[in-house]
């Protein structure tokens, strides 16, 4: 169940896109969605290094190398200049993220992102998104949860009586994921207009 708090953070972060001209709930959550995985990326690695002092050794399977440092959230959180957050974020952290665990096109994850764009070239936004992001408690895995439930509700709730069209590169990741063969049965009781079912054919 989502708290009043984080209710309000999601709110505030919202409106901040919708000031700041990326006012497509679609576009908004996919946003956000880069910016928590960069960061929970960057905390997944801060424990690792913690255990790794801890025992006296080397962090093991960094997944920043040294000279991917600058694309760590804990690195341009702090940056007071938000020209060269913009800079980090867009041609360092985000082209990262993109060829995570192989190049272009060798896995479902990098043949999906190949196409993803990151649409924050506004400075200022760029840097209160990440404060406002950086003050949700993301510790609790239920948080994250209710956090994208309550974002996706946004997103239905934006569309005409709760329908909204999935974008087709979405659908094509899920049908890639999925790998459905002739022989199965593909249900999708919410087709609206089938989008996925055509995919599948």
């Amino acid at each position: 169940m989502i708290t009043g708090e984080l209710r309000s953070q999601v709110d505030q972060l919202w409106t901040t896109f919708w000031n700041n001209g990326i006012s497509n709930p679609l576009s908004v959550i996919e946003q956000i969605s880069y910016l928590l995985f960069i960061k929970r990326l960057d905390d997944l690695e801060l424990a690792k290094e913690k255990k790794a002092k801890r025992l006296g050794k080397p962090v093991q399977n960094p997944t920043f190398l040294p000279e991917k440092q600058g694309a760590r959230w804990s690195y341009f959180k702090n940056l007071d200049d938000s020209e060269e957050m913009l800079y980090m974020v867009r041609d360092v952290a985000f082209p990262f993220i993109k060829e995570l665990g192989g190049k272009a096109g060798e896995t479902a994850y990098t043949r999906h992102m190949k196409d993803a764009v990151f649409l924050i070239s506004n400075p200022a936004l760029l840097s209160n998104v990440v404060a406002q992001i950086e003050k949700i408690p993301m510790d609790d895995r239920d948080t994250k949860g209710d956090l994208y439930e309550y974002m996706l509700s946004k997103i239905a709730s934006a569309g005409q009586n709760g329908q909204f069209r999935t974008p087709r590169h979405i659908i094509k990741l899920m049908v890639e994921l999925m790998q459905p063969s002739p022989l199965e049965v593909v249900c999708d009781p919410a087709c609206g207009t089938a989008g996925f079912l055509v995919a599948v054919a």
